[in-house]
């Protein structure tokens, strides 16, 4: 799958952003899906991902702040934060393949986007 993100950028702490990935067909209702975040110096790591079967799964760092879903067509996958903090910089990567969120390491990846958010 050609995934293609947008969306991110520099915002003040306490600020939102919304992250968007656009797949090339109606793939998102078929396979797990997910985000991930990179911070400088850390490993890769699952911030959201819904599996294939619409279980929904949050790191606990950011449950009650950011959301994850799709559109009706089942094109494009979201990332809503609010009440961002410092902590959140990092380069955020859209992920799909599998049927749960632990596979999609292995599944095909966007591009990704920087998030930088300010103290």
């Amino acid at each position: 799958a050609h995934l293609v993100q947008s969306g991110g950028g520099l915002v003040p702490a306490g600020g939102s952003l919304t992250l968007s990935c656009a797949a090339s067909g109606s793939i998102f209702s078929t396979f797990a899906m997910g985000w991930f975040r990179r911070a400088p110096g850390k490993e890769r790591t699952v911030v959201a991902g819904i599996s294939s079967g619409g279980s929904i799964y949050y790191a606990e760092s950011v449950k009650g702040r950011f959301t994850i879903s799709v559109n009706n067509a089942k094109t494009t996958l979201y990332l809503q934060m609010n009440s961002l903090k410092p902590e959140d910089t990092a380069m955020y990567y859209c992920a799909i393949g599998g049927a749960h969120v632990t596979d999609l390491e292995r599944g095909s990846w966007g591009q990704g986007t920087q998030v930088t958010v300010s103290s």
